[in-house]
């Protein structure tokens, strides 16, 4: 199976799509279905994963109503507050959803000691028992915090969205991997390459200066728990769907048939119980 790990989808709403900044205004738009899947088609991709680009349970429905019209969307990443006191109770009215295959939250925009707050650790236990996998999307500043949340998490499924965002258009990549590394040693991390172009020049940047991240994500996590992710359409601020997608293909070339299967798919197929 190839599989395209993280896309979202959007009606665009000012208000509820607050992080797109007047810069951004090639994604200030809808972005449906209909709009993905040549894309996919042409990359040769089976689905994907939708995954939640808004705080909200709306959000988490919206995606779910979509896998009902599209087979090809396998899976949705949605919100939920998992500091809630009724979190058993929500988890039980979304037990008949199927395709509700993890949550995310956006940590990012949060401190880091945010996610190591008692209540918040209960709620990723909570979803694990339920056998619900965790995207974890952070600035590289949450990686310490990340590791004591999963040593507190030993049994819970983790992806790093986006290799934690490292500082590639400063060309930093020292700090970042000793601290991913880290992580990289509890065997129910996994990693998703994605949303590197962005962490990029938009305008300037270079397929070289890809691919030290990518060797090391591969040196880190190997082939068994790195997933490719387009982060569309987040990734048209700084190309097309095509060309991150091409350089996943011409950096996994140099690797066995079995491995670039489950980079492309297999892994994700895999985690997310597809």
């Amino acid at each position: 199976m190839r599989l395209d790990s993280h896309q979202h989808f959007w009606e665009y709403d000012p208000k509820r799509q607050d992080w797109i900044s007047p810069e951004m205004s090639r994604i200030r738009r809808n972005f449906r279905p209909a709009d993905l899947y040549p894309l996919l088609q042409d990359a040769k991709m089976d689905g994907c994963i939708a995954v939640q680009a808004e705080e909200s349970l709306r959000e988490t429905d919206f995606l779910l109503d979509l896998t009902a019209q599209h087979e090809w969307i396998l899976g949705v990443v949605g919100w939920a507050d998992l500091k809630s006191d009724t979190l058993d109770e929500l988890l039980d009215d979304y037990s008949d959803k199927q395709k509700l295959v993890g949550f995310r939250e956006v940590l990012q925009s949060k401190d880091p000691q945010y996610i190591l707050q008692k209540n918040f650790i209960r709620g990723i236990q909570k979803i694990g028992t339920r056998g619900y996998g965790y995207d974890i999307l952070i600035f590289p500043t949450h990686l310490s915090a990340t590791l004591e949340l999963v040593n507190k998490c030993p049994d819970q499924r983790f992806v790093i969205d986006h290799l934690a965002k490292p500082y590639i258009k400063a060309g930093e990549w020292k700090d970042w991997k000793k601290a991913v590394s880290l992580l990289a040693e509890r065997e129910l991390v996994h990693c998703k390459l994605s949303g590197m172009i962005t962490e990029a020049d938009w305008k300037t940047w270079t397929p070289e200066q890809l691919f030290p991240y990518l060797e090391i994500a591969l040196e880190l996590f190997g082939p068994d728990r790195l997933m490719y992710g387009s982060d569309w359409p987040v990734c048209l601020l700084a190309g097309e769907y095509e060309r991150f997608w091409e350089i996943i293909e011409e950096f996994t070339n140099s690797l066995s048939t079995s491995e670039k299967d489950k980079i492309m798919g297999e892994t994700a197929a895999e985690f997310y119980r597809i």
